[in-house]
């Protein structure tokens, strides 16, 4: 009989930077200690040893032990990233300094559908170059119906296709992935039926997963989107967390608390829907992404995309492979360029690139600040990033700082410990992480001090790389990677991977 183990388990440390001194233990004196439980801070002290938490509160300084005055200073959990695309540029940046710099120390990627395969593949390069920020990763839906049916994805897949990607998905579970994740208002993913969703969720649910999905709608389509999504932790017995909950259509602006009482209704039945969220009201994705049907000679549903669901001005390319200059103008900058109207721009933007047969990248401003102030206050969602290393977002760079520096310290409608409960316990609980997101004994040491009067997001749409202020530093399972606003060039991240069934 299979036992599906309940906990995560974590592989060996990926290598320190060689040139890294490692403390022999570390105590943080006078720290103001917030535990990532949602409990009121508390004062008290801090000592880590192997990478671990190994005493709280009235610990002793040990023999060779570095110290680090925190003179009242926030000692939260590492912040947890449940959705990031920060793997992309990895390689490259291995020290992740947009989200270390904020208190990031565990990324979540796989996300939207699209994911390395085999996991594996990514979890080795880590062991070959590895990285400040510890990793865990869903397998994406899309990257297994790719797999399967090629080029030939623009229709429902055969019962023989779904049983392929069912033997797919159990190897990538297996490999340790946290669950399966779709894309469903992308290729290849917009294509698929509900039953093949259910099919799959289905298996991840065997092995323990979860199901995190962005949606196949979020703006016309959105309440029959968020169905889609309870009907499949019902009928698949999972838990499942939407993907950057937003309302991104301007006729819907101001259904948040609507929203927030059907997830609640569900719950209320035994689903386990969750969801994460950046703290921004632009989105950012393919431009095709606002023609569902990808007609892009449908003039009224251009019309109708550049009027409900982003106006033109506030549609910021980020990428067009047949012409980069075009990338950081709007919509409507291209238009008078070319000396054509917004909707035939729009058209043949999507016309050009897919003629060159790669996606083209864009913000729309489709969200109202009040919304995304009220789903981050739900008590069932975390934030996230749904950011890059390299971005022209600023979410990227400024997702966590900005939350902080926003909901609790100007609107005042977060306590601190709420906040940070957000974005550390409960993102654990979600991602299904039992040894870290709060600070307890045992716990791996993924630590964060930081001023809670400074913390500041910098990035902005012009300046979407400029680092967050305010965090003093960072330590990943135990060792600085981020200190007095620079990375360390320590790289102590782990790969986190789901604990694998037992006979």
């Amino acid at each position: 009989m299979r036992i599906v183990a309940s906990i995560f388990a974590i592989l060996a440390a990926l290598p320190v930077s060689a040139n890294a001194k490692v403390p022999d233990g570390t105590i943080i004196t006078g720290a103001k200690i917030i535990d990532g439980t949602g409990r009121v801070a508390y004062s008290g002290n801090l000592h880590i040893s192997n990478g671990k938490i190994d005493c709280i509160g009235k610990c002793k300084i040990k023999k060779n032990d570095e110290i680090i005055k925190a003179n009242g200073l926030v000692l939260a959990p590492g912040f947890i990233d449940t959705h990031s695309h920060h793997d992309r540029h990895i390689d490259a940046h291995p020290d992740a300094l947009p989200e270390i710099s904020q208190g990031v120390t565990s990324i979540v990627i796989g996300e939207d559908g699209d994911s390395a395969l085999p996991l594996s593949k990514f979890f080795d390069a880590r062991k070959t170059n590895p990285s400040a920020v510890n990793f865990a990763s869903y397998v994406g839906h899309g990257t297994i119906r790719g797999a399967i049916m090629g080029n030939d994805y623009k229709r429902p897949a055969s019962a023989d296709e779904i049983s392929k990607m069912e033997k797919l998905l159990e190897d990538a579970m297996k490999d340790g992935a946290l669950g399966i994740s779709t894309g469903l208002e992308y290729d290849p993913g917009i294509y698929s039926t509900h039953e093949e969703v259910v099919a799959l969720a289905k298996v991840a649910a065997k092995y323990n997963g979860r199901y995190i999905s962005h949606m196949r709608s979020e703006d016309i389509a959105l309440d029959e989107a968020i169905d889609e999504v309870i009907d499949i932790g019902q009928k698949a017995k999972i838990p499942v967390q939407i993907s950057h909950l937003k309302i991104a259509m301007v006729d819907k602006w101001g259904q948040a608390d609507k929203i927030i009482a059907r997830l609640n209704a569900a719950r209320a039945k035994g689903i386990d829907i969750t969801a994460d969220i950046y703290p921004y009201t632009y989105w950012q994705s393919s431009l095709d992404v606002l023609l569902p049907e990808r007609d892009f000679k449908d003039r009224k549903a251009a019309e109708f995309a550049l009027t409900h669901l982003a106006k033109s001005d506030g549609l910021i390319i980020t990428n067009f492979p047949p012409d980069q200059s075009y990338i950081g103008k709007s919509v409507a900058d291209i238009a008078k360029l070319r000396g054509k109207d917004d909707v035939t721009t729009f058209l043949d933007l999507n016309i050009e690139a897919e003629a060159m047969g790669k996606g083209s990248g864009v913000m729309g401003r489709a969200m109202s600040e009040e919304d995304v102030e009220k789903l981050i206050l739900w008590q069932h969602s975390n934030i996230c990033s749904d950011g890059r290393i390299i971005d022209m977002h600023p979410r990227g760079a400024g997702s966590f700082a900005r939350t902080i520096a926003w909901l609790v310290r100007d609107r005042k409608s977060l306590s601190l410990e709420t906040a940070i409960y957000k974005m550390t316990g409960l993102a654990a609980k979600h991602m299904g992480f039992s040894d870290r997101g709060i600070i307890a004994k045992g716990k791996a040491a993924d630590l964060v001090l930081f001023d809670p009067k400074t913390i500041q997001d910098n990035a902005t749409f012009k300046n979407p790389s400029a680092i967050a202020s305010g965090v003093k530093i960072t330590w990943v399972n135990g060792i600085a990677v981020f200190k007095d606003g620079k990375a360390t060039g320590n790289m102590a991240g782990k790969i986190i991977l789901r604990s694998p069934i037992k006979k």
